[in-house]
């Protein structure tokens, strides 16, 4: 049975990301927040332009299955390439199927609905850059 509502949750969450991909067009930007590793980058001298993302859900408590969004802003990454939701499962980042492409401004927008129940840790990725990890409660 969990195994069956997991599935399901995993193919919504997949058809709104392809449906946002539609909708890309009309992403907002959230407001930047800093990273915690700016120290390490610095001590490291990384190069001038470090990749980040940032990402902010339109909502932090939800109903099961509501659509809510995620927005965000990432700086460093190239138009286009894609972003992906990731979801924290039993102590292991797991990616769902759903993602939206980066647009020329930097920004992007998905569709989200998540089935299950109680605290979801989830974040924005792209590669090896990852967003801050932000929760989102399904009640």
């Amino acid at each position: 049975m969990l195994f069956q509502r997991r599935s399901l949750r995993v193919a919504v969450v997949g058809v709104l990301g392809a449906a946002s991909l539609a909708l890309a067009g009309t992403a907002m930007a959230a407001t930047p927040v800093s990273h915690t590793t700016a120290t390490a980058t610095a001590a490291h001298q990384a190069p001038a332009a470090t990749a980040g993302i940032t990402a902010k859900p339109s909502v932090t408590t939800v109903r099961a299955w509501e659509l809510f969004r995620v927005t965000g802003k990432t700086t460093g990454l190239r138009a286009g390439s894609k972003v992906t939701l990731q979801q924290k499962q039993h102590g292991t980042w797991v990616a769902l199927p759903a993602s939206a492409p980066i647009s020329r401004d930097g920004s992007y927008s998905l569709g989200v609905k998540l089935g299950l129940k109680g605290k979801n840790d989830l974040r924005i990725v792209s590669g090896q850059t990852a967003s801050p990890v932000f929760n989102v409660t399904v009640g």
